[in-house]
C-alpha cells in the first residue's frame, strides 16, 4: 500500500493542504528580500573627500561648495570628481584655468567622505566608509550571507530527515529572526558579517523544510500547483520589495522590515502538520494517525477513517529498518542513489549559476534601482506561470532540460549580437531571464518528486548547497570580462547546456507516486 491511496481516500487537495501552503507561503514571502537584500543596503552613493582638512580659515571657508571641490578635489579622466582623492591644498588657481592638473599632488582622503544620501538614508558603505579601499568589504557582504546559506542549507536537510520537518521549521524561523534583527544593531562591521552569516544559515532552513513539507501533503494531480505556488512565493516577495526599499531608506530599518513577516510565520507555525510521510517512515504511526485524521475531519472526508488505521498504516513502508537515522551517506551509499545525487547536484549548480549570472548581468534598462529590481521580478511571472502548464504537458524532465537549452540558447544569441543592437540584446536578455527562473521553479519541485522520503530533506539539502556555490560563482564568472568581453556569457551559456543535458538523464516523475525509502529508488530506475 502507497502513502498516495491514503492519501486519496482523505482528499490529498482540500482545506488542510490549503492551510500548510498559506502557512509556508507567509515565511517564504521574506526570503527573496533577504536573498537581494544587498542590493540596497549596500549601495554605494555617490561620495567625495571630506575636504574639512584644507579649511584654512581663510579664503576656503568663503567659497561655495562647487568652488570648495573644483579646488579641493581632482578630475578623473572622464571628467568626473575622484571619489578617492584629494588636493594635498587647496588649488585656487583651478577657479581660473583647470586645464592643467595632471601634476597636481593628490592624497587619499584624509577624514573621511562626505555622500550623497539624497536617495538612501544610510547604507553599509556610509555606515563604516566601505569604499576606495574597503570596497571589497562592501561586496564580501553578498558572498558572506550565501555562504551561510550553503551551510544552512546542508545542516537543515540533515537535522529535518532526523528529527522532522516541523520542529526544524520553526528552529529556522527563530534563528531568522534572532539573527536579523541583531544584524540590525551591529556596531561593527565584523559584528555585522558574523550576523550576516548566521542569518543566512538560519532562514535557508525555510525554503528546503517547507518546499519538502508542501509536497509530502499533497496528491500526485496537485503537485505541480503546489510546486508553482512555492515558486510564486518567492517572485511575490521580489515584486513587494522594491517598494519597502523605496519607503525605508535606512539600512538598519529596512534589515527589520523584511525580517517582519517571520514574526507572523512563527505565530501561525502552531498550525503547522508534521509530515504524515515522515511520521510512517520513522515509525511513528500514532503521530501520524493523528494527523491523517485531523486531515480528513478538515477535508471533511471522516467516511474514509477506516484506512487511518495503524495497522493499515504499518503496511505502508516495510522494507527498510524505519528506526535508524539517515545521513548525507545514504545519497551515495548504493549506486543509484550516488546517481541522482551526481546529476540533480549538476542540474541544481548549473540551474543557479545561470540564473543569478543573468540576473546580475542584466542592463540597459535605464531604469532607476527600484524599477529595475522590480522588472527582474515581473519577468518572472510568465515564465512561471507557462510552468505550470508545461509540468503536465510535457513533463518534469522535458520542462527542466528544455528550459535550460533556452537559456543557453539566448545567451549564444547574445554573443553574437553586436553591441551597439542594445534594445534586442536586452529583450533577448529578458528572455534568457525568463527560461532560467522558469528551469529553477521546474528543478525545486522535479527534485522532491526524485528523491525518497527518508532521505529527502537531507537530498533538498545537499542540492540547495550545490544551488548556493552556483550563486558564489556568478559574480567571479561576470569577472571574466577582463580576459573576453563576451567570456562570461559563454561559461554562462555552457552551464546552461551542461544542466539541460544532465536534466536529460534523469527519471519522469509526472503522476507518480513519490518514493518512499532507498529501495524503491534502486528498484524503479
Amino acid at each position: 500500500m502507497k502513502f498516495e491511496n491514503v492519501l486519496s481516500d482523505i482528499n490529498g487537495f482540500g482545506r488542510f493542504q490549503i492551510m500548510i501552503i498559506v502557512i509556508s507561503f507567509i515565511g517564504r514571502f521574506t526570503l527573496p528580500c533577504h536573498f537581494m537584500l544587498n542590493n540596497f543596503i549596500a549601495v554605494v552613493p555617490s561620495h567625495h573627500c571630506n575636504l574639512s582638512t584644507l579649511d584654512d580659515g581663510g579664503v576656503f571657508r568663503n567659497l561655495t561648495l562647487q568652488q570648495r571641490l573644483a579646488v579641493g578635489i581632482p578630475l578623473l579622466e572622464d571628467g568626473t570628481p575622484s571619489s578617492c582623492q584629494m588636493f594635498a591644498e587647496p588649488q585656487y588657481h583651478l577657479l581660473l584655468n583647470s586645464s592643467n592638473i595632471t601634476d597636481l599632488p593628490t592624497v587619499p582622503c584624509q577624514n573621511g567622505w562626505v555622500y550623497d544620501n539624497t536617495t538612501f538614508k544610510s547604507t553599509l558603505a556610509t555606515e563604516w566608509d566601505l569604499v576606495c579601499g574597503k570596497r571589497g568589504e562592501n561586496k564580501a557582504t553578498a558572498t558572506i550571507f550565501f555562504i551561510g546559506v550553503m551551510f544552512g542549507a546542508m545542516t537543515f536537510g540533515s537535522l529535518s530527515d532526523r528529527f522532522g520537518r516541523r520542529i526544524m521549521l520553526l528552529v529556522s524561523y527563530i534563528l531568522g529572526i534572532t539573527f536579523a534583527v541583531a544584524s540590525a544593531f551591529s556596531t561593527s562591521f565584523v559584528m555585522f558579517a558574523v550576523l550576516r552569516f548566521f542569518t543566512g544559515f538560519g532562514i535557508t532552513g525555510i525554503v528546503i523544510v517547507s518546499t519538502v513539507l508542501n509536497v509530502e501533503w499533497v496528491d500526485i494531480e496537485h503537485r505541480k500547483l503546489v510546486g508553482v505556488i512555492d515558486s510564486m512565493s518567492w517572485t511575490f516577495g521580489n515584486t513587494v520589495f522594491p517598494a519597502i526599499a523605496y519607503f525605508v531608506t535606512d539600512w538598519r530599518w529596512l534589515t527589520i522590515s523584511v525580517t517582519l513577516p517571520l514574526i507572523l510565520a512563527t505565530l501561525t507555525w502552531r498550525w503547522m502538520p508534521e509530515s504524515a510521510r515522515w511520521l510512517i517512515a520513522n515509525g511513528k504511526l500514532e503521530q501520524a494517525q493523528s494527523y491523517l485524521q485531523k486531515c480528513a475531519k478538515m477535508n471533511r472526508t471522516k467516511d474514509s477513517t477506516h484506512t487511518l488505521k495503524t495497522e493499515v498504516l504499518s503496511h505502508i513502508i516495510v522494507t527498510e529498518k524505519r528506526d535508524r537515522a539517515y545521513s548525507y551517506l545514504d545519497l551515495v551509499r548504493t549506486p543509484k542513489m550516488r546517481k541522482l545525487a551526481l546529476r540533480t547536484g549538476i542540474v541544481w549548480f548549473c540551474v543557479a549559476t545561470a540564473y543569478y549570472g543573468i540576473s546580475f548581468n542584466i542592463t540597459g534598462f535605464g531604469l532607476n534601482i527600484y524599477l529595475t529590481q522590480l522588472t527582474y521580478a515581473l519577468i518572472e511571472l510568465p515564465a512561471k506561470l507557462s510552468v505550470y502548464y508545461l509540468l503536465d504537458k510535457i513533463g518534469r524532465r522535458r520542462t527542466e532540460a528544455g528550459s535550460l537549452l533556452l537559456v543557453g540558447l539566448c545567451l549564444a544569441i547574445n554573443i553574437v549580437i553586436p553591441k551597439d543592437m542594445s534594445v534586442i540584446r536586452t529583450v533577448v536578455a529578458v528572455i534568457g531571464k525568463g527560461c532560467s527562473a522558469a528551469s529553477f521553479a521546474t528543478i525545486v519541485l522535479y527534485s522532491s518528486e526524485l528523491y525518497p522520503t527518508v532521505v529527502r530533506q537531507n537530498g533538498m539539502g545537499y542540492n540547495s548547497f550545490m544551488a548556493r556555490l552556483g550563486v558564489a560563482m556568478a559574480p567571479l564568472i561576470l569577472l571574466l570580462d577582463e580576459v573576453w568581453q563576451d567570456l562570461p556569457q559563454a561559461v554562462l551559456c555552457a552551464a546552461a547546456v551542461l544542466g539541460a543535458i544532465v536534466a536529460r538523464t534523469l527519471s519522469e516523475t509526472r503522476n507518480r507516486c513519490l518514493p518512499e525509502t532507498i529501495e524503491d529508488i534502486e528498484e524503479q530506475w
